[in-house]
């Protein structure tokens, strides 16, 4: 069932523009390191002369948290904009689909798209490094496969209940809202405490322990996804 309701949303986002935010993101971020290494090449170089694809890598890796963040929210919202707007729910949900079938569907559509838009990011930044003369050889693929999945396990909570939030407000400016106040705030998390789960996606990066904290993102995440989809299976969605 799931599957079949997937396939559908994969056709409801066709012209829709969410395609352009997938690819927005990682477009957005290689330009500005482009930018930053553009203008301050040879200071750069000297700066991460003994890894310079890490230092590439960590200028980037600084904004993903937030972009992922404020992706997430966007994604949600733009999903769920397409049954609210149609006014279809009481015919999608009166299909022989279980209503929990239809919310892991749209979830699990939202993960595809933000692991295209990482996937691309890495390409992206493996790209510019090349572009700038970086030696190919040391392209350091596992990390650069890292940038923007483990952040995206540890932002899987604001994924997780920003979907909640749009998939049963009709009115979209509330957990948009939302999305965005926790994105600013997640930001200036590490002040707060490592442990603070805003954090998580800088620290599935960062820390010693990162696959902790990604697993941490990722049980949080799974755990509000279950919550959201018992709310949704009893709740009159119009």
């Amino acid at each position: 069932m799931t599957g079949r309701a997937l396939s559908a949303d994969w056709l409801k986002i066709r012209g829709k523009g969410i395609w352009f935010l997938v690819f927005l993101a990682p477009i957005g971020l290689t330009a500005m390191q482009a930018l930053n290494f553009g203008l301050r090449l040879d200071y750069l170089k000297e700066q991460y002369a003994d890894n310079l694809w890490g230092g590439l890598l960590g200028n980037v890796v600084v904004f993903v948290p937030l972009a992922l963040m404020l992706g997430a929210t966007i994604l949600s919202s733009m999903i769920a904009g397409i049954e609210h707007e149609q006014g279809s729910w009481k015919q999608l949900l009166a299909m022989p689909i279980k209503r929990p079938a239809v919310y892991l569907a749209k979830f699990l559509l939202a993960c595809v798209l933000l692991m295209i838009s990482c996937l691309l990011l890495t390409a992206g930044v493996v790209g510019l490094g090349l572009v700038l003369g970086f030696d190919a050889k040391d392209i350091p693929w596992a990390q650069a496969l890292k940038l923007g999945l483990m952040p995206l396990a540890g932002a899987l909570p604001v994924l997780s209940i920003e979907l909640w939030f749009t998939l049963v407000s009709k009115n979209q400016a509330l957990p948009v809202t939302f999305g965005i106040i926790l994105a600013i705030t997640g930001m200036f998390s590490l002040s707060i405490s490592p442990q603070f789960p805003l954090a998580w996606a800088q620290m599935a990066w960062s820390a010693p322990n990162a696959y902790l904290y990604a697993a941490m993102g990722a049980g949080l995440g799974i755990l509000i996804l279950l919550i959201g989809m018992m709310h949704f299976s009893r709740k009159d969605v119009a």
